[in-house]
C-alpha cells in the first residue's frame, strides 16, 4: 500500500451513527483507505474527534464576472432583476481582464475557505470583446490546482435582442466555455424565446457542451419556457446534460398546469437549480399582498425525484448586495423559503449543496468520499447535516486534491460571570 501523506482520525461520515467513526487515509491526491482504524501513521494527522467529514460544497450557480460590484456605478433602488440588468449593462462597459480576474479569484478564495471546491459560473457573452468570458477562462486555469471551475457562456441580454449576440455565444463555445446558456424570458418575443432554446440545444450538440438556461426567472405565470426546455430534453435525449436555473415562474403556475408539467418531467432527467437568497429577494417586487416567495417548487421537485441543487447566484453585485459565499447560508434559506423543516427535508437541503450539486455539474467520478476518489474533503464543526444547517458552523479544514488548503479555528466565547 502507498504510504499516506495525511490521515484523518475519528471521522463521522454523513449518515453515520454517533459512535461509528472511521479513519480516512490520503496519498498524493487520492483517498486510499476508509477504515475503522487505519494502522499506518502519516506525516500529517488530524484528530477529527467525531466531527462531520463531508465531500465539499458545490456552488451550482454564480456570476463571478459581476461579484463584488455592489453600488457600481449605482445601487439597485427597485431591487428588481431588470434594474440589475440595466446597472450591469453600464458597469460592464468598464470591464477589464484585471478587474474581472481579481474580483473572481477573491470570491473563489472566500468560497473555498468555507468549503466550496466545485463552482459553476456564468460569464456574460453579450459584450463584444468577450472580456468576462475570456477572463473567467483564465481564472479557471489559474485556480485548477485547488478548485474546479465550470464556465457557462451566458448571453445576459438575450441571443436575439441585438445583432451579433448569437455569433458571440458560439464564439464563446469555440474559446472553451464548458456549457451554453440562455435567457429565453428576456428575448423580445415568445417566439424568439422558443427559438433561443432550440438554438442552445443545437450548439450544445454541435460542441458537446452542457446546457444551463436561466429559465422563467420572472413572476409572470405565462412565462412557460420550461416546457420548451423539457420538450427539447425529451426529444434529444440530453436530459442529464441539461439544467434549468431559477424557474421562479413555476411557483406561480396554476396547479393544473404545474401538475401536467411535473408529469412531463418524469420522462427526462433534467437538473434544476434554485437560488433561494436571490430568488426571494428579487421576485415578488411588484406584488402588494399576499407576496409570492418567488422560489421554484423545490420540495415538490425533490419529492418527485428530480435532481435539485442550490446556488448563491450573486455575491455583492447589482442584483444582490449581500452574501459571503457560504453555501450553508443558501441551504439554511432553502429550509425556510421552501418549508423543508422535516429532518429528511433538512438533510435534503444539505445534499442540494453537495451531492446533488455534483450531479448538476456532471462531476461523476470526480466527487464523493470513497476509496480511489480524488481527496476533496471538508471537516465541519458539527455532528451531522442538521447541526451544520442549524448553526452554520465554520469549516475547520478544507482539503483540495489531497492538500490542506485552508484551516479555520472556531470562535471561542468566554463567559465573564
Amino acid at each position: 500500500m502507498v504510504s499516506p501523506a495525511i490521515v484523518l482520525r475519528r471521522c463521522r461520515l454523513i449518515g453515520a451513527a454517533a459512535d461509528d467513526w472511521v479513519d480516512i487515509a490520503i496519498a498524493q491526491d487520492k483517498i486510499i483507505a476508509i477504515a475503522p482504524q487505519f494502522p499506518a501513521q502519516a506525516p500529517t494527522e488530524i484528530d477529527v474527534a467525531g466531527q462531520l467529514v463531508s465531500p465539499p460544497f458545490v456552488e451550482s450557480h454564480i456570476h463571478l464576472d459581476s461579484v463584488l460590484t455592489a453600488g457600481q456605478p449605482r445601487w439597485n433602488r427597485s431591487g428588481t432583476l431588470f434594474e440589475g440588468i440595466e446597472i450591469w449593462r453600464d458597469r460592464k462597459q468598464n470591464l477589464s481582464r484585471e478587474d474581472v480576474k481579481a474580483r473572481a479569484i477573491a470570491a473563489l478564495k472566500q468560497q473555498a475557505e468555507q468549503g466550496v471546491l466545485f463552482v459553476r459560473t456564468h460569464a456574460d457573452v453579450s459584450e463584444k470583446k468577450l472580456i468576462a468570458l475570456q477572463s473567467l477562462l483564465e481564472v479557471r486555469e489559474a485556480v485548477k490546482d485547488w478548485i474546479t471551475l465550470q464556465v457557462v457562456a451566458f448571453p445576459q441580454d438575450g441571443i436575439y435582442t441585438s445583432p451579433g449576440n448569437e455569433a458571440l455565444l458560439e464564439e464563446a463555445l469555440k474559446l472553451g466555455a464548458d456549457a451554453v446558456g440562455g435567457i429565453p424570458h428576456y428575448e423580445l418575443t415568445r417566439e424568439d424565446g422558443v427559438r433561443s432554446v432550440h438554438r442552445i440545444f443545437e450548439l450544445a450538440e454541435k460542441y458537446n457542451r452542457l446546457i444551463d438556461i436561466h429559465c422563467d426567472e420572472i413572476d409572470d405565470d405565462q412565462s412557460r419556457f420550461l416546457e420548451v426546455v423539457v420538450a427539447q430534453a425529451i426529444q434529444t435525449g440530453m436530459g442529464r446534460q441539461v439544467t434549468a436555473s431559477h424557474t421562479t415562474a413555476f411557483a406561480t403556475y396554476n396547479n393544473a398546469y404545474a401538475l401536467k408539467l411535473m408529469g412531463f418531467l418524469q420522462r427526462t432527467a433534467i437538473n434544476f437549480i434554485a437560488n433561494p437568497l436571490i430568488n426571494i429577494t428579487l421576485q415578488g417586487r411588484t406584488d402588494t399582498y399576499p407576496k409570492r416567495r418567488g422560489v421554484t417548487r423545490v420540495k415538490e421537485l425533490w419529492q418527485a425525484g428530480q435532481n435539485v441543487s442550490l446556488g448563491h447566484d450573486c455575491i455583492q453585485d447589482p442584483w444582490y448586495s449581500l452574501g459571503t459565499g457560504n453555501m450553508l447560508d443558501v441551504a439554511w434559506m432553502a429550509v425556510h423559503v421552501c418549508q423543508m423543516t422535516g429532518t429528511d427535508e433538512i438533510n435534503a437541503c444539505y445534499d442540494m449543496v453537495t451531492q446533488q450539486g455534483a450531479n448538476t455539474l456532471s462531476l461523476n467520478e470526480a466527487y464523493g468520499l470513497a476509496v480511489n476518489k480524488p481527496a476533496n474533503i471538508i471537516i465541519l464543526d458539527a455532528s451531522d447535516r442538521y447541526e451544520a444547517i442549524c448553526r452554520r458552523p465554520v469549516v475547520r479544514t478544507v482539503i483540495a486534491q489531497g492538500q490542506i488548503l485552508a484551516q479555520t479555528q472556531p470562535a471561542i466565547t468566554q463567559w465573564k460571570r
